[in-house]
């Protein structure tokens, strides 16, 4: 995987300056639901201070022979906060009639990736710091992580989220599509509590990643199987940078929904003008894209005695599996 690893140091400066702004958002946050209450970066200082470099350290081990894996584990976390707040209900497997699972809506079928990564994440703090860490923080820090390693900004995750035991399918519907208009995208996320810089923002995670061809504005080609994956950024495909904007200024967005943050008669608006800002400073998509992950990340978490500590990213605790 081809990763901008050398950074000038006043790039280098950027990024630490972007992290200590996005440590005092995490502090002050207060998303969706009244979310951000009982998080701290802090969290797991005592309990399980080698938490994050455990995380790193397998997601470092899975990118090797797996390249995508950065950019699937971010879109995990982005799916799982869309539908009943960051609680890990993404991860849950069929459980029927208790749990349906979110992983076989339309969104997520065949097409949501990494939840072997997840496990393997999971069993390694579980043997460093056995019904500590929640499968809900492991998303968010894993987030951070892939973006980092990948070339992105690094910043201060909130903690301490506990894991749901339901899911909500009627929500997983509902997830942001490839094919929804600005004005869908722009409600979908405003009922999350977040706004146009947020969507712009969030939206730039496809800088890095692919896409299964069947949801791209070109399509497949001719005997192509539908999901076969294509590039989201054509320049720097497995880099985290700004230019999937320049992309979209040049109408090369692969998939419909990025490209009508330009296109929509209310972009003009709304969304175009900060494409432009992100398309000529990496500086300002860096510190925007982090401090609306935090506000994403903040979005209902259960904290306090609400939900569990899964042992199990994929089943919820004391059933009979």
């Amino acid at each position: 995987m081809a990763v901008s690893s050398c950074f000038p140091l006043v790039a280098r400066c950027s990024l630490l300056l972007t992290a200590a702004l996005v440590l005092e958002l995490s502090h002050a946050a207060h998303g969706h639901g009244g979310a951000g209450a009982g998080l701290s970066s802090s969290f797991y200082d005592d309990s399980c201070p080698s938490a994050r470099d455990i995380v790193r350290r397998v997601i470092q081990n899975a990118r090797v022979a797996d390249a995508r894996i950065p950019a699937s584990l971010i879109r995990l976390h982005f799916h799982d906060c869309f539908v009943q707040g960051c609680d890990g209900s993404l991860l849950l497997d069929n459980d029927l009639p208790a749990i349906m699972t979110e992983k076989e809506v339309p969104a997520n079928d065949r097409s949501a990736r990494g939840f072997d990564v997840v496990d393997n994440i999971k069993h390694a703090l579980e043997n460093a710091c056995p019904g500590i860490v929640s499968c809900a923080d492991i998303l968010a820090l894993a987030s951070e992580i892939s973006v980092e390693l990948a070339g992105g900004p690094s910043w201060s995750v909130p903690l301490g989220r506990r894991d749901g035991t339901t899911t909500n399918i009627e929500s997983a519907n509902n997830l942001p599509s490839p094919f929804d208009s600005l004005e869908t995208l722009q409600e979908k996320f405003r009922n999350m509590g977040l706004d146009d810089t947020d969507l712009v923002a969030l939206q730039g995670a496809h800088t890095f990643g692919r896409a299964q061809c069947q949801f791209t504005q070109q399509n497949c080609s001719a005997g192509q199987d539908e999901e076969t994956p294509v590039n989201l950024d054509t320049v720097t495909p497995n880099v985290f940078d700004n230019k999937y904007y320049g992309n979209l200024l040049h109408g090369r967005a692969p998939l419909p929904s990025d490209q009508v943050m330009l296109s929509d008669p209310v972009a003009a608006a709304t969304t175009a003008p900060i494409v432009h800002r992100f398309s000529g400073s990496q500086k300002d998509f860096f510190k925007n894209f982090a401090a609306s992950m935090v506000k994403m990340g903040n979005i209902s978490p259960l904290t306090g005695r609400a939900g569990e500590i899964r042992n199990n990213c994929r089943r919820v605790n004391n059933k009979p599996y």
